[in-house]
C-alpha cells in the first residue's frame, strides 16, 4: 500500500520552486544550481501547472541547438503536459508510475492547485527508512526484546 505523499510532504516541506513559461533557460539553469534541485514546475499567470523543466530537458535541447539553448524560454524546452499526483497518492503507486514513465519529479496538486513536489529520491529515501525500521523490528523480535 505504501505511505501517502501527504506524509512525505509533511516531513520534507511543501515549498516548490517554480518558473513561468517566459523565464529564460539561462535563469532556469541558474535557479537549479542555486537551489541544488533537478527541476522547476512551470506555472502560468493563473498559477496552473503547465509544464515542468528539468536538467534533462535543457540537456536534450542543448543537443539540438548547442549553447543557444540558454537564450530560449522555458516554454521552448519544458515537458508538457505534466503528469501529477495528489497528496493521497501512495509511495507504491508513485514508484510504479515514475518507473514506467521514466520521470524523476512529480508535482503534487490538489483542487488544481500546486501543493508540493516529490522526486524519486524522496520516494527511495522514504522506502529505505521503512525497510530499515522493519529490519530493526524483526531483529528486536528475534532477540526477544520486542
Amino acid at each position: 500500500m505504501g505511505v501517502s505523499i501527504a506524509t512525505i510532504l509533511d516531513r520534507k516541506g511543501r515549498e516548490v520552486a517554480t518558473a513561468s513559461p517566459a523565464t529564460s533557460v539561462s535563469d532556469v539553469v541558474r535557479m537549479l544550481g542555486e537551489r541544488d534541485i533537478g527541476a522547476l514546475v512551470v506555472v502560468d499567470d493563473a498559477g496552473e501547472v503547465v509544464g515542468i523543466v528539468s536538467e534533462r530537458d535543457v540537456v536534450r535541447q542543448m543537443a539540438d541547438v548547442g549553447g543557444d539553448v540558454l537564450r530560449l524560454r522555458v516554454e521552448d524546452v519544458m515537458s508538457s503536459p505534466v503528469h501529477t499526483c495528489t497528496p493521497r497518492s501512495t509511495t507504491d503507486e508513485l514508484m510504479q508510475d515514475m518507473t514506467e514513465r521514466r520521470i524523476r519529479h512529480l508535482p503534487v496538486c490538489e483542487d488544481n492547485r500546486l501543493v508540493g513536489i516529490v522526486s524519486i529520491g524522496d520516494i527511495v529515501k522514504w522506502r529505505f527508512e521503512e525497510l530499515r525500521d522493519q529490519t530493526r523490528q524483526l531483529e528486536d523480535y528475534v532477540a526477544g526484546s520486542y
